[in-house]
C-alpha cells in the first residue's frame, strides 16, 4: 500500500510536467538545448567545437557536423581508458554495448548518471505513470514485475568502469526499493550464457506472483513458453494469473502480438510499447488504443530530424521539432546528456501528430530494400505481413527479407524467409495478400510490381521451427536486445540465414 501511495503522488505531479512539455514543447526543448551546452562547454568535445561561442539553433549545425558512431570513437576511446570531462562534464563510467546490426562491430556508448536518471528510469517511471492514469485500478506494484535483460561484464579497458548491454546496467543501477519488487534477482538478470540464463530465470519466476513483464517481445516468448513447459499448462494465466502489463521496446510488436494474446487470453492484459535505445528514452504509448509514442522531450534530449532525401548529402540539413511535417519520414539526430553531439543514430520515424508530437518508428536507415527503386521499409513490410496473416490465419514467429537479383532470364523480386508459428491456410492467399497491401501502402513497389516488369511476385520460404534462434546463436546474438534484422538491401542477411539449413520449403 506504502509503493502504491507514493506512485500515486508521484503520477499527479508528472502527468502535470508531461502535459507542461506536450502544450510548450518548443520553449522545453530551447531551455534544454541552452543548458546542455553550457553544461558542457568546458568538455574536450566543448573546446573542440568552441561551444562557448554558440548562441543559436544554427550556430549548433555550422559547429557540430552530424555524427555517426565512427567519428565519436577516439573520443570513446579515451572515456574508456579512464579519461574525463570529453564528452560530457560529469563522471562516465558506463558504456552501454550496442546490439545494433547496423555494422557488425560493437558500439559503446557513454551513460551518463544524468542519462541513467533522467532518461531511462524516468522513462520507465512514465511508462507505469500513464498506465496508472489510464486504468486507476492497476495493481502492479501488488505483486513482482519481471525485467528480461541483457549481460554485463567489466570494462577491459578500466577496472572503474563496465560495459553490458543497457538494460544490464539499468539493473545494476537500480535503487533497493526498485529490486524488492523484481525478479529474478540482480545475478540471475545479469547471467551471461542466454540458454542458461532463460532455464534458470524460468525456475526463479515461474511460481513467484508476476504481474508486469518489461522486455524485447520475441526473447520474453522464449521465456514464457520455456515455463508453460515446466508447470505443464496451456497458457500463462495458469502460471501468473494477475499478470496485466506488457511494457515492451526494440521491435514492433505487431508480429508477436497474436502468439501473445494466445498465450496470455485475458481482456484485463495491456501491453505499452516503448521506444529506446542505448542511446536514449525517446517516446512511450500515452494512448492505451494507439499504434504511435508521445516524442518526450525533458529527458535531456535534443532532437534534429533529417528529411531523408537529404542523408545521403555530404552536409545534410536538418530540421528542429518546429518544422516537421506528419507523414514524411525522417532520420533521427540526437544530442544528450550522455555528450552524444548531433548523433545520427540509424532510425527513422514518422510524426503522425505535431500537437502534441507522437511519432512511429519507420525502420532504420540502413534497413531496407530499394534494390529496383522500390523503396520498401521495415513500416510497409510489417503492415503486408499483417494483412497476410489477417487474411490467412497465420502467425509470424520471425522473418527477414531481401532482394532477388536480376538475370538474363528473369526479373527481380524479394525473398522472404519466415518462421511460422502457425502456417497459413493458404499459402497462395498468404502471398497475394502480402504482394495486395505492399501496392497498397507503397506507390513505388506497387509501380515495379506493374505487370511484373521489374519485380515477380514475393517468394516466401518457410523455415523450420528454431531457424532464427539457431542463426542467433551462431552469430553469438542470444537474448538482452539482439534482434533478428527485418529488411536488407542485399542478400547478406538471408543467404546467412539460408546457410543454417540446406534445404528450405519454398511455398510458392
Amino acid at each position: 500500500m506504502a509503493l502504491n501511495s507514493v506512485f500515486s503522488w508521484f503520477i499527479k505531479k508528472r502527468i502535470h510536467q508531461i502535459d507542461l512539455f506536450k502544450k510548450y514543447p518548443h520553449e522545453v526543448q530551447s531551455e534544454l538545448f541552452h543548458r546542455m551546452l553550457n553544461s558542457a562547454r568546458e568538455t574536450e568535445f566543448g573546446r573542440d567545437h568552441d561551444f562557448a561561442a554558440i548562441r543559436s539553433f544554427k550556430d549548433f549545425q555550422k559547429a557540430v557536423p552530424i555524427r555517426r558512431y565512427e567519428d565519436y570513437e577516439p573520443y570513446i576511446s579515451k572515456l574508456r581508458r579512464g579519461e574525463q570531462n570529453v564528452l560530457w562534464p560529469t563522471r562516465l563510467k558506463w558504456f552501454a554495448k550496442s546490439s545494433g546490426t547496423t555494422n557488425h562491430r560493437s558500439k559503446f556508448l557513454p551513460v551518463s548518471k544524468e542519462a541513467l536518471e533522467d532518461c531511462h528510469y524516468k522513462g520507465g517511471k512514465d511508462l507505469l505513470a500513464m498506465y496508472y492514469e489510464s486504468y486507476p485500478e492497476a495493481d502492479v506494484y501488488g505483486g513482482k514485475s519481471l525485467v528480461l535483460g541483457g549481460s554485463s561484464k567489466i570494462n577491459t579497458f578500466s577496472k572503474d568502469s563496465y560495459s553490458g548491454d543497457l538494460s544490464a546496467i539499468i539493473i545494476k543501477n537500480l535503487p533497493f526499493w526498485v529490486e524488492l519488487k523484481r525478479v529474478p534477482n540482480r545475478e540471475v538478470a545479469l547471467m551471461d550464457n542466454w540458454e542458461e540464463k532463460i532455464e534458470v530465470m524460468a525456475q526463479a519466476t515461474m511460481n513467484e506472483d508476476v504481474r508486469m513483464i518489461a522486455g524485447v517481445p520475441s526473447w520474453s516468448l522464449v521465456l514464457m513458453k520455456r515455463i508453460m513447459e515446466l508447470k505443464n499448462v496451456d497458457n500463462m494465466l495458469e502460471v501468473w494469473p494477475n499478470l496485466e502489463l506488457f511494457m515492451h521496446g526494440g521491435v514492433s510488436f505487431s508480429p508477436y502480438r497474436k502468439q501473445y494474446e494466445k498465450l496470455i487470453p485475458s481482456k484485463k492484459m495491456h501491453y505499452l510499447q516503448n521506444y529506446n535505445a542505448s542511446e536514449g528514452f525517446f517516446g512511450i504509448q500515452d494512448r492505451l488504443v494507439a499504434d504511435d509514442m508521445l516524442l518526450m522531450l525533458d529527458y535531456g534530449i535534443f532532437y534534429e530530424f533529417v528529411p531523408m532525401e537529404e542523408l545521403d548529402k555530404d552536409n545534410p540539413q536538418a530540421l528542429s521539432l518546429e518544422d516537421v511535417e506528419v507523414d514524411k519520414n525522417y532520420a533521427l539526430v540526437i544530442s544528450t546528456n550522455a555528450g552524444l553531439w548531433r548523433y545520427l543514430i540509424g532510425d527513422t520515424i514518422r510524426f503522425t501528430s505535431t500537437d502534441p508530437y507522437r511519432i512511429q518508428v519507420t525502420g532504420r536507415t540502413k534497413h531496407f530494400i530499394n534494390a529496383f527503386g522500390e523503396e520498401l521499409i521495415i513500416e510497409n513490410a510489417e503492415d503486408g505481413l499483417t494483412s497476410a496473416c489477417e487474411a490467412t490465419g497465420a502467425i509470424i514467429k520471425e522473418f527477414t527479407a531481401g532482394p532477388i537479383y536480376m538475370s538474363d532470364h528473369s526479373t527481380g523480386g524479394h525473398e522472404w524467409l519466415i518462421e511460422f508459428e502457425k502456417e497459413p491456410d493458404n499459402i497462395e492467399s498468404f502471398i497475394s495478400a502480402l504482394d495486395t497491401r505492399l501496392k497498397e501502402v507503397n506507390t513505388d513497389y506497387e509501380a515495379k510490381r506493374t505487370n511484373d516488369l521489374t519485380l515477380r511476385p514475393p517468394v516466401v520460404k518457410a523455415m523450420p521451427h528454431g531457424t532464427f534462434y539457431e542463426w542467433l546463436k551462431r552469430k553469438n546474438k542470444l537474448g538482452g536486445q539482439h534482434k533478428v534484422p527485418r529488411l536488407s538491401n542485399n542478400r547478406q542477411y538471408v543467404d546467412d540465414v539460408l546457410s543454417v539449413l540446406p534445404e528450405p520449403t519454398d511455398l510458392v
